[in-house]
């Protein structure tokens, strides 16, 4: 059993150490204890075999040291060899839960340690379960399977978008204002994707309202917006993409892993540690943030972090655009999809 509380950025951070973990016990059953829909994402693509919410009343007693599990999550512990908890647990009484009602071996380390000695965060949660980095961690580990391609498609019809147009998905939000660059910046290459007769189309999600706002407003011919989408629609429609922009947030971490050709645009945060990994990703980033902590990141007004050219910008997305449909293209001339399908 895998415990993770994190959002979901968070959360896909640890796919390769969940990946790691099904090499090392390929006739084990991986089960996860994570938010709602980032597990379900999780085992739509296989990631993992069984789940259940962080939130629930089991998982509860087990964070609260009642040295007790109730019904489904019980069976599982008590049959476990391994439980991971990629959380902090000073106290020891998460530790001690796992251990009193059965588990074999418990490993309980948040992989924010300053312990730890991995830079990536990726790599941090592989040394929590003492595992090594290795060169293929940027490969792609979510396989979007037939249903969640089906999500995705019903969502863009029902927008009006026809399926198999050249669709780049723009993600204007993240988890902090902090984070976003100038809507000026996002308009530039709405724009210059118009041009090229590519579809651009927004993505909002529940706290990106704002972000979005000041996007259209900027548009002379507004894009198509997509929101309320849950998690596996939203990976049913970057399917789709040939290409991906968005800030440092869980919507970039998933095109990453999915192997959408990724244009990550960072600022404060340290891309060393949180960007997404593989050869598909460029991590854009204006002059490199000297804040010394995350209260001087919220007071600084000029965030030359994410003073990012606007030419340099769109250049490269329309590099990577180009890049991908000369990827997509088969000798007919018609065009297949670059993504796993299982």
């Amino acid at each position: 059993m895998m415990i993770h509380p994190g959002g979901l950025g968070d959360v896909l951070l640890a796919v390769p150490a969940m990946a790691r973990l099904r090499t090392r016990f390929p006739q084990h059953r991986l089960v996860l204890c994570a938010e709602d829909q980032v597990a379900r994402l999780l085992f739509a693509c296989r990631i993992i075999d069984e789940w259940t919410s962080v939130q629930g009343r089991a998982c509860a007693d087990l964070f609260g040291g009642t040295d007790s599990a109730t019904g489904q999550v019980q069976a599982w512990l008590q049959d476990c060899d391994l439980a991971i908890g990629w959380m902090g647990d000073l106290d020891g009484k998460v530790s001690e839960t796992l251990k009193t009602v059965g588990v074999g071996q418990v490993i309980v380390r948040s992989p924010f340690s300053t312990a730890i000695r991995a830079t990536h965060q990726c790599d941090r949660f592989l040394e929590v379960i003492n595992e090594a980095p290795s060169d293929d961690e940027g490969d792609v580990l979510l396989a979007v399977t037939e249903p969640l391609l089906h999500l995705g498609r019903a969502s863009l019809e029902s927008a009006g978008l026809a399926i198999g147009q050249p669709l780049v998905v723009i993600h204007p939000g993240s988890g902090s204002a902090h984070k976003c660059v100038a809507p000026e910046i996002l308009a530039s290459i709405v724009v210059a994707l118009q041009i090229s007769g590519a579809t651009p189309v927004i993505l909002e999600g529940p706290a990106d309202r704002e972000p979005v706002e000041g996007l259209l407003q900027l548009c002379v011919s507004p894009p198509i917006v997509l929101k309320g989408l849950d998690v596996l629609t939203v990976a049913g429609v970057l399917a789709q993409a040939r290409l991906f922009v968005g800030h440092d947030s869980g919507v970039t971490h998933m095109a990453g892993l999915m192997g959408v050709r990724t244009v990550a645009l960072f600022g404060p945060t340290d891309p060393a540690r949180w960007a997404p990994r593989g050869a598909h990703v460029t991590v854009v980033q204006g002059t490199p943030c000297l804040c010394q902590s995350w209260g001087d990141v919220s007071r600084c007004e000029k965030k030359p972090c994410l003073a990012m050219p606007q030419d340099h910008f769109v250049a490269l997305c329309l590099a990577h655009l180009k890049h991908a449909a000369i990827r997509q293209r088969i000798p007919s001339g018609c065009l297949v999809t670059d993504y796993p399908v299982c």
